[in-house]
């Protein structure tokens, strides 16, 4: 602390940011996909079908087909659910008539057998069995950004969770660092080399400061058990499993034992108006039906989470099957439970409607900036130190720097890319292959790697635009590869009105645009500052030679 406590901090986050830095900017890459995880599932598999409206279908007739369907398909079972087309609270996707069922646990289990069906709404038969190609798709993307990839899983969620608490001391020690953190927002100043990229990286990091504080905090709430053990085993360390009497406690769950399930005499669609009487029109989004012993049968209608939090504890009307009386619902969440659930909804935005699921998406770019010029900004100022300190001559500290700024190529430019190489698979690994989705994987980290051997063996300014154009390029051809290989397009996207699909191809050539933005700027001002540093080495030999000429001339006085 000898230079004082805020040349402490400023250590403090330089250091910390560049060495987490690298892994830091995988898992906001990777998580902001993740914001879009099921847009992207449903593209990395073509052969679904469109999405389709059922707004013509009677609610009554639907609910029908699908209790005949649950009395064929799982007669006897703890619980039956009922999922109705929803749209206008659900925009990601258009769910049609779902059913699903849990059988009874067998001895010793505490959990039965599930199953789910999606039926078609007009005659209650299964829908058409459309095997999909094997993908990773969008989910593994998501989990990616909190397992990594290639590591055992617990040692994946340690990882992230050690670099999520780095970033959020990074964070907490930029504030510290910056006092006029929010003056300077409004200050930028371009062409200057290293105050250029502090300006950048302070307006970045100010314009979603909010953002990256939630959802760094709330990054750590998901694993606690992993985090932090001792507190489980201390305080459940006599039970035999402590975890699971842990969870048991948390999640309140219940000893009740359930009962084979029947159709209920009285109709599904007067409990459903009963509700929506309460709740608005088109609310109900699905139906729960369990019987356990001791009691009477009873339905759960669930209301459509819409805009709720707490997505996690939907609100729920509850029915007598027998009588069609309300009863109580179970009581509500106790507050630690209610608050982490919040918390982690925060984090994933599942509440979140379509505007504001592209704003999380947004400041998860932010994100990626912040710590991409962060990064920058550190090989800048080493850079100049050195050239004064040593003139650019080599040494350790100078293989050091260039390792860096590869890693930074590799990183910034690099791993979209990757993510780039990762979709251009799914189009082109043929359908048979044994492993498909890891392959896509492979593809991609494959890809990652040979991006990091190249950019080792170029100039890294020729290495840092060569490497976006390549990056511009692969986002950009992706709506062409989708028109080659399938019939799900923009053409028939956009006329089908299935937005979902549509906007996964206009945002690859928006991130193309992004990327062709980004090299053509590297590259005009390498190229003027090239020429500036001509025309001054031009005018030193010029001056050399005025100079010797003059001195020829006196001597031959």
């Amino acid at each position: 602390m000898k230079d004082g406590f805020r040349q402490s901090m400023a250590w403090l986050h330089t250091w910390v940011g560049l060495v987490v830095g690298w892994v830091l900017f995988f898992v906001f890459v990777t998580g902001t996909a993740g914001y879009f995880d099921d847009e992207i599932d449903r593209w990395m598999r073509p052969e679904l079908p469109l999405a389709e409206r059922l707004d013509d279908v009677e609610r009554d007739a639907m609910l029908a087909l699908a209790l005949d369907r649950l009395e064929q398909v799982a007669p006897g079972a703890g619980r039956w659910s009922i999922e109705l087309p929803h749209y206008a609270l659900q925009p990601r996707g258009m769910q049609g008539l779902t059913i699903s069922w849990e059988e009874l646990p067998e001895r010793g289990q505490r959990q039965g057998r599930r199953g789910r069906e999606a039926l078609d709404a007009y005659t209650g038969e299964p829908a058409e069995a459309i095997e999909p190609r094997a993908t990773g798709g969008g989910q593994l993307l998501y989990r990616m950004h909190y397992l990594l990839h290639y590591f055992p899983r617990n040692v994946g969620i340690l990882l992230v969770g050690a670099c999520t608490m780095l970033m959020l001391l990074a964070i907490v020690t930029g504030v510290i660092t910056h006092a006029k953190i929010f003056k300077d927002f409004f200050t930028f100043r371009s062409g200057k080399g290293q105050r250029s990229w502090l300006d950048a990286h302070n307006v970045v990091s100010v314009m979603a400061l909010p953002f990256f504080l939630m959802i760094t905090y709330s990054g750590l709430v998901f694993f606690p058990i992993q985090y932090m053990p001792a507190a489980i085993t201390t305080v459940y360390g006599d039970s035999p499993q402590p975890t699971r009497a842990f969870f048991d406690e948390f999640f309140e769950r219940s000893d009740e034992v359930r009962l084979p399930l029947a159709r209920p005499e009285l109709s599904l669609a007067r409990m459903i108006d009963h509700a929506e009487a309460e709740w608005g029109a088109g609310q109900v989004t699905a139906l729960d039906l369990r019987h356990f012993e001791g009691q009477a049968p009873q339905v759960d209608v669930r209301r459509a989470h819409g805009t709720q939090i707490d997505f996690r504890d939907p609100e729920t009307m509850r029915f007598d099957a027998t009588s069609g009386e309300r009863i109580a619902s179970d009581a509500p969440m106790h507050g630690a439970g209610k608050t982490r659930n919040v918390l982690i909804a925060l984090h994933e935005g599942l509440f979140a409607d379509i505007w504001l699921r592209w704003l999380y998406f947004a400041a998860g770019l932010l994100g990626c900036a912040m710590i991409g010029t962060g990064l920058v900004l550190w090989t800048v100022k080493r850079r100049k130190r050195h050239q004064k300190r040593d003139g650019g001559a080599p040494s350790f500290d100078a293989a050091g720097l260039r390792l860096v700024e590869v890693l930074n190529i590799a990183t910034i430019a690099g791993l979209p890319v990757a993510v780039a190489a990762y979709f251009w698979a799914n189009r082109l690994l043929p359908l048979e292959i044994a492993d498909r989705a890891q392959w896509e994987v492979h593809s991609m980290f494959l890809t990652w790697g040979w991006v990091f051997l190249y950019a080792s063996l170029r100039p890294l300014r020729r290495a840092w635009i060569e490497v976006l154009w390549l990056a511009a390029a692969a986002f950009a051809l992706l709506p062409l590869l989708n028109l080659l290989t399938t019939d799900r397009h923009l053409g028939v996207t956009v006329a089908h009105g299935d937005w979902a699909l549509a906007g996964f191809d206009l945002t690859m050539l928006g991130l193309a645009a992004l990327f062709c933005y980004m090299a053509r700027t590297l590259q005009r001002k390498w190229r003027s500052e090239a020429g500036s540093a001509g025309e001054t080495e031009a005018r030193a030999a010029s001056a050399d030679g005025e100079t010797w000429s003059n001195v020829e001339a006196e001597v031959a006085q």
